[in-house]
This record gives C-alpha cells, structure tokens and sequence, in this order.
C-alpha cells in the first residue's frame, strides 16, 4: 500500500496499534464519514415541504404559528442556493444513546 509506519508503532507488541497506524494512513477516518455521508445521504434538494416544516418547528408547535420571517426560511430551506445574498441556515441535532429498554415498545401484538 505504500504506507510508512513509524518506528514506535511497528515496535509495539499489540496489534491493534499495528492495525489503527495502518488504517490511519491507507484510509483516516474523516474521509471515509465524509464519503459515505455524500454518498448514502439524500440530497438536500429532495425534501418535503412538510420534512421541512417538522424541522423548523419544536414539539407540537405548527409551523403556522412560527413567525413570518421564520416561516419566510422555508424556501430558502427548499432551495439550498450557495449565493452569498441567501441566508445562512443551520440545523442543530443532539443525539445520545438510550438504553433499548427505556424505548417505549409500540409494537402490535
């Protein structure tokens, strides 16, 4: 493959260090997440009105009670222009685990 390794990583007795010196070089981690979230994600320009309307709001707040230059973003959401004149727009999510037990099991049985 071409890699070099260095001496304190070939020198050292467990193999999981071998193992991540060599992944790290051949194929670092940010590429590969990158690459794949390009490829596998659906593109921005293929959302709903409505997936767009349920991101912009919180909770069980419609999106007509939004104000009228938050519900004006929706558009722009829609579009995803990279001109400099159109807003800047960013979506925030926070994800934790949870252990599977504390799901709530809404199966029909």
């Amino acid at each position: 493959l071409g890699l070099k390794i260095g001496a304190r990583e070939s020198r050292h007795a467990d193999p999981k260090v071998h193992l991540n010196a060599i992944c790290s070089q051949w194929l670092p981690i940010s590429d590969a997440v990158l690459s794949m979230v390009c490829n596998k994600l659906p593109s921005p320009l293929d959302i709903t009105a409505e997936r767009v309307e349920k991101l912009m709001c919180v909770g069980a707040r419609p999106f007509d009670s939004l104000p009228p230059e938050t519900q004006e973003l929706k558009s722009a959401f829609m579009k995803c222009s990279s001109e400099g004149t159109a807003p800047v727009i960013v979506f925030v999510s926070k994800m934790f685990a949870v252990d599977a037990k504390a799901l709530p099991h809404n199966k029909p049985r």
